[in-house]
C-alpha cells in the first residue's frame, strides 16, 4: 500500500477530497459528486482514506475497503481542533489530514451491514417508544386537570381512558371523548410497531451465537445484547475490561495533579443509549435478587445487594453496570457463557481486592516517581557537599548522607509494594480475570 492519504469531507451530494503524498502537504484537491467519488475510489491506487465518523461514513468506509483502500474514521469532535480559522470544506479536509497523524486519536471501526441492521431496528423501536411516552403523558396530564388520577404505570393509562370514554356517566366532557379515543388507538398501534421490531430483533439474535452468549449475563437482555454488538463491533481492540468500561463511560472522571488524585462521577462518554440499557439492567439484578432467599444468591447478586445497602440504589446500579460491562467483555472476548459460573465466579471472587489495588496503583507509581526525583536531587546535593567538604561542610555532608539513605529506603519500600501489586494482578489475570 502506498503512503498516500486521502481525506474526504463527506456530504449528501458534493465531496471535498484532499490527497497528500507527503505528511503535512496537500498535493491534490478535488470536488466530486457521489458518482465521481465512487469512480475516484475505484480508479485510485490503494491508499488510506480518512473520513469523519458522521452520516454515510460507514457506507463509504465499506466501499473504500472493497476497492482495496484502508478506511479510517475519526471522531468529529477530535478533528475540529485541527480546523484553523474559518470552516470550509477544504479546511475540513485539511484538518482530517492533520488529525490522522495524531496517534492519540483512536479511529472508529467501520460497521458491517449486520451491525447497521441491528442499529436501524433499535432506532425504529426508539421512535415509536418516544411517541408513545409523549401520548401517555399528555393524556395523564389532561385527565389530571379534570380530577381523574390514573395509577402509576404505562399499562394503566389506556384501559383507564377507554373506561372513561365508554362510560356516559364518567363526567368526561363530550368534546374530549373522540380525541382521547383516537389517542388510545394511536398508542395501541405504536405498541404493535414496537412488538414487531422486537420480534425482528429476536429472530436476528437467535442466528447470532454472540448475542446468545451475552444474554446469559445477569441484567443483559435482548436490547442490551444487540446494542452491544451493533455499537462496539470488534471487542478485541480493547486490551482489558477496564478499557471497555471506560469506552462506555462507566468509569470515574479523573482530575489529578502531582500526588493528588481526584476521582469524580462517571465520565458518561460513549453511547448514552447503551449506557442507559446497562444501568437499567443493573437495576433489575438486585430487584429480582430480593425476591429470592439469601441462600440462593450467587456472588454477583450478593455483591450488588451489599453495594446497595452501603451506597444506595443508584450508586450501586452504576457500579454494577460497570461490572456487567467487564463481564460482557470477557464473555465476548473469551467466547464463554456469561452466567456467574465459569468466568463470572472466578472474576467476581477477586474483583473487589484487585479493583481496590488498582485504585492505588497510579498513586504508588506517582510516589515512586516523586521519590526517585527527590533521590536524584539529594544525590546531587551530596555531590556538591563533597566539593565543599574542604571548606568545613562536614556536618552538612553527614546530614545529607543520612537523609539520602533514609529516602533510598523509603523508595525501596514503594518499589516493593509495586512489585507485590504486579504479582497480584498477574495472578488474577492467570485465573481468567480482567480489569
Amino acid at each position: 500500500m502506498e503512503s498516500t492519504t486521502i481525506a474526504v469531507d463527506l456530504a449528501k451530494s458534493v465531496f471535498e477530497v484532499a490527497v497528500s503524498r507527503r505528511p503535512g502537504k496537500v498535493t491534490e484537491r478535488h470536488r466530486l459528486s457521489r458518482g465521481q467519488f465512487s469512480r475516484f475510489l475505484a480508479d485510485h491506487a490503494p491508499a488510506t482514506v480518512v473520513m469523519e465518523a458522521c452520516g454515510t461514513a460507514h457506507f463509504w468506509g465499506r466501499e473504500a475497503e472493497a476497492r482495496g483502500h484502508r478506511a479510517v474514521l475519526l471522531p468529529p469532535h477530535a478533528v475540529r481542533p485541527y480546523v484553523l480559522r474559518n470552516k470550509t470544506d477544504g479546511a475540513d479536509a485539511k484538518g482530517l489530514l492533520e488529525a490522522v497523524r495524531n496517534e492519540a486519536i483512536r479511529p472508529v471501526p467501520v460497521k458491517s451491514v449486520d451491525q447497521h441492521v441491528l442499529a436501524s431496528l433499535r432506532r425504529m423501536r426508539s421512535a415509536p417508544m418516544a411517541t408513545r411516552t409523549a401520548r401517555l403523558n399528555t393524556m395523564r396530564g389532561l385527565l389530571r386537570e379534570l380530577g381523574v388520577a390514573i395509577p402509576v404505570g404505562a399499562r394503566q393509562v389506556v384501559p383507564q381512558v377507554w373506561a372513561l370514554v365508554s362510560d356516559a356517566d364518567s363526567g368526561l366532557p363530550g368534546a374530549l371523548r373522540p380525541v382521547l379515543a383516537e389517542a388510545a388507538r394511536e398508542i395501541a398501534e405504536l405498541e404493535g410497531r414496537i412488538r414487531e421490531v422486537e420480534r425482528s430483533l429476536e429472530r436476528m439474535s437467535r442466528r447470532s451465537e454472540l448475542v446468545v452468549r451475552l444474554r446469559t449475563i445477569p441484567g443483559v437482555g435482548l436490547l442490551t445484547a444487540t446494542e452491544l454488538v451493533a455499537f462496539v463491533g470488534d471487542v478485541h481492540r480493547f486490551p482489558s475490561s477496564r478499557h471497555f468500561a471506560s469506552y462506555l463511560g462507566l468509569t470515574p472522571r479523573e482530575s489529578s495533579s502531582g500526588l493528588r488524585r481526584r476521582l469524580g462521577a462517571i465520565s458518561k462518554r460513549g453511547d448514552p443509549y447503551l449506557r442507559m440499557l446497562l444501568i437499567h439492567g443493573a437495576r433489575s439484578v438486585p430487584l429480582h435478587a430480593k425476591k429470592k432467599p439469601a441462600g440462593e444468591h450467587d456472588r454477583l447478586r450478593t455483591w450488588a445487594l451489599d453495594r446497595e445497602r452501603a451506597r444506595g440504589h443508584n450508586a450501586a446500579a452504576v457500579a454494577l453496570a460497570n461490572k456487567l460491562a467487564r463481564v460482557a467483555w470477557a464473555v465476548w472476548r473469551r467466547e464463554q457463557a456469561g452466567a456467574v459460573a465459569g468466568y463470572g465466579a472466578a472474576a467476581l471472587q477477586a474483583f473487589g481486592e484487585v479493583e481496590t489495588a488498582l485504585t492505588n496503583e497510579a498513586l504508588f507509581a506517582e510516589r515512586l516517581q516523586y521519590g526517585q526525583a527527590a533521590l536524584d536531587d539529594r544525590t546531587e546535593a551530596v555531590r556538591l557537599a563533597k566539593i565543599r567538604y574542604t571548606a568545613g561542610a562536614s556536618d552538612l555532608l553527614t546530614v545529607l548522607i543520612l537523609q539520602t539513605e533514609q529516602l533510598t529506603s523509603e523508595t525501596s519500600v514503594v518499589q516493593l509494594r509495586n512489585a507485590q501489586l504486579a504479582n497480584r494482578i498477574n495472578l488474577h489475570l492467570a485465573l481468567g480475570g480482567g480489569f
